[in-house]
């Protein structure tokens, strides 16, 4: 499955990349209607979410007037048997811009709102639940900020159980602290369990350095944090630790997607290229490997191997999980920021400017 910015849905046959339907939801956002942003047009941008349960793939449309709309498509037929506008609770839904991965859990959809490239207008940092099936209605938690504070990290959000990990961008405060540059953690019905914030939230906020940056990873029994200034933070899972109360910290790498784990070793997507950390059993982070490669691009894991874009290049890696080293490269072309492989069926498959592109591998 893939989406475009022009709303369209595609099912493509796996192994040819034949076009088996397409589905055309409508028109999208023109970028010369937009306050600020670098997408053109605006249509789906985030990641869709497939739900097994009702066999049915979901995507959230920007559309022509700024409208945002959920569609539930039928995987096999290509059907739209849902259709339901999903807009940010609060704000200048103009200024909203959903990029974060959707989520299906429990059944009910996630969706999260960020701000456009350039942080203009009224927007403020949300998540919007759906239900799969019917029409009961909307539930949505607001990040308690005046402005910012968007929800924007391409991963979504993390699952452990039935809790949502969601990473939040900086707000305008720098005095009274108000919910932003922050880990949150929502129940399904998107009520805030827990909460840990950084003590340099103040000036994170000042200086665009927040945690937003980065889907925080799970890893057993902790949850690894890590944003624009470059810092990594430890959290129990049990309790995050409201501000300033993380396990450890250590000057990791400024980070930018979405992370990839594996046991207790998390594949992070660096602004200079991917590295291995591991968090030992007293909660601290241990440097596993760095790699030469500048590939920003959020990394996944595969058997014994990480495969990782260099987007700006155009060009796949796969490395070795245990050391980092190229295995192979391949020319894939322009890819969009953050891209990510899907790997199936011992194929990995990448999204580019162009199309998808399919590797093969063993």
């Amino acid at each position: 499955m893939a989406a475009t910015e022009n709303d369209t849905i595609y099912a493509l046959e796996a192994a040819t990349g034949r076009v088996v339907w397409s589905v055309h939801v409508g028109a999208p956002m023109p970028g010369s209607y937009l306050p600020c942003g670098n997408i053109d047009p605006l249509g789906i941008t985030s990641t869709m979410a497939y739900d097994d349960d009702t066999e049915k793939v979901f995507a959230l449309a920007e559309m022509i007037g700024g409208a945002h709309v959920l569609f539930g498509v039928d995987v096999s037929t290509g059907a739209v048997t849902q259709r339901r506008p999903a807009e940010p609770p609060t704000g200048d839904r103009i200024a909203h811009q959903q990029r974060s991965a959707l989520t299906v859990l429990g059944g009910r959809v996630y969706v999260a709102y960020g701000g456009l490239f350039g942080d203009c207008g009224e927007y403020v940092g949300s998540v919007v639940s759906v239900p799969t099936t019917g029409d009961a209605p909307l539930v949505s938690y607001v990040i308690p900020t005046t402005r910012e504070g968007g929800i924007w990290a391409p991963g979504g959000g993390a699952v452990a159980g039935d809790r949502l990990y969601y990473g939040v961008g900086n707000g305008e405060s720098t005095s009274g602290y108000d919910g932003s540059d922050s880990i949150i953690v929502l129940r399904p019905d998107l009520t805030l369990v827990d909460r840990f914030a950084p003590a340099t939230w103040a000036d994170d906020n000042a200086k665009d350095l927040d945690l937003g940056s980065m889907t925080p990873a799970v890893v057993g029994r902790w949850v690894y944090a890590d944003g624009k200034r470059g810092v990594g933070y430890v959290l129990d899972a049990n309790h995050l630790g409201d501000i300033g109360g993380e396990a450890s910290q250590a000057a990791v790498c400024p980070a930018f997607g979405g992370a990839a784990v594996s046991a207790d070793t998390i594949y992070l997507p660096c602004a200079d290229g991917p590295r291995a950390i591991t968090i030992d059993p007293t909660g601290h982070i241990t440097l596993r490997w760095q790699s030469n490669i500048r590939a920003k691009g959020s990394p996944v894991v595969g058997g014994d191997q990480v495969w990782v874009v260099d987007y700006d290049s155009g060009v796949l890696y796969t490395l070795d999980a245990a050391t980092g080293g190229v295995r192979q490269q391949v020319h894939i072309g322009p890819s969009p920021h953050f891209a990510s492989p899907t790997l199936a069926r011992n194929h990995a498959y990448v999204r580019t400017l162009s199309g998808v592109t399919a590797i093969g591998w063993a």
